[in-house]
């Protein structure tokens, strides 16, 4: 039975969410169970793409990138796919009609991955809509289960929180972007003179963006409000962290919250989110 198939397919991708991020499983975890394997076949998928650029250094990037493009676009066509991540992503973007040109974008800033880029302001904005907006987008299409109104209304907000997301996710890899795959994505900055006014700048883009996106997320709907709201904690707390830490503290360390603190951020999340005071 096929059906056999899919299930095991979104329990591939449930499985590659857990092992990758506590904190987006915990966050998945808060949402409506009718929505939840939809949000893992997505995050299942673009890891497997972050994976290829970050991860794989003993193999040819290029043509593993390639493959999964080539794939990616078979799958959408034939509506089936051999591989349990790509099979539940692919079930994913056609049972809530996911724009084809997101996953276009994303793929388009994984292949920017493996450019050796001086990223300007453009290019920098380009690579983080393709890399985190459109992810934020494409479960916004979950989320709004096919109210376009809704849809074109929360587009804003989720991007401005998959900006923010991602931003907070350069300072926290920036020792393993730079030292160990040569890569800055912030745009006009030396590495080399990387400081605490600099970090306080970039501090203050995250801060403008999470203050944007918490509208949104009030607005969302039920089933999916907790869910993005502990995930907006969750990040906010590391962030709060990384605030704490000198330019060079992070230049020398990965920053890191702890799994107590999580479950610390998760119960006060629920409370606040309760008492309707987010």
């Amino acid at each position: 039975m096929k059906q056999l198939f899919d299930d095991l397919s979104y329990s591939v991708s449930k499985i590659t969410t857990e092992k990758y991020s506590t904190s987006f499983s915990l966050g998945i975890l808060a949402l409506r169970p009718s929505i939840r394997k939809a949000i893992y076949a997505i995050y299942g998928y673009v890891r497997l793409a972050d994976e290829i650029v970050d991860s794989f250094h003993d193999y040819d990037k290029e043509k593993l990138l390639a493959r999964l493009k080539i794939e990616t676009y078979t799958a959408l066509e034939e509506k089936i796919s051999l591989n349990p991540l790509m099979q539940s992503f692919q079930h994913t973007v056609h049972y809530y009609k996911i724009d084809v040109a997101l996953i276009d974008r994303f793929l388009h800033s994984m292949e920017m991955d493996l450019q050796k880029i001086d990223y300007n302001s453009d290019l920098y904005k380009e690579y983080i809509f393709g890399s985190a907006e459109v992810v934020g987008l494409m479960c916004l299409q979950v989320f709004t289960e096919g109210d376009e109104k809704q849809y074109k209304k929360l587009k804003p907000y989720a991007m401005k929180l998959g900006s923010a997301f991602q931003k907070i996710n350069f300072l926290r890899d920036l020792k393993d972007d730079y030292q160990t795959l040569g890569r800055s994505y912030f745009p006009n900055i030396d590495m080399d003179v990387f400081d605490n006014r600099v970090k306080a700048e970039i501090e203050k883009e995250i801060e403008a963006e999470f203050k944007e996106a918490l509208l949104g997320i009030q607005l969302l709907p039920n089933s999916a409000k907790f869910g993005v709201y502990l995930a907006y904690k969750y990040y906010l707390s590391l962030f709060h962290k990384i605030k704490k830490k000198s330019s060079l503290d992070i230049l020398a360390n990965r920053v890191r919250v702890a799994n107590s603190q999580k479950a610390f951020v998760a119960v006060k999340s629920y409370i606040r989110y309760k008492t309707a005071y987010l």
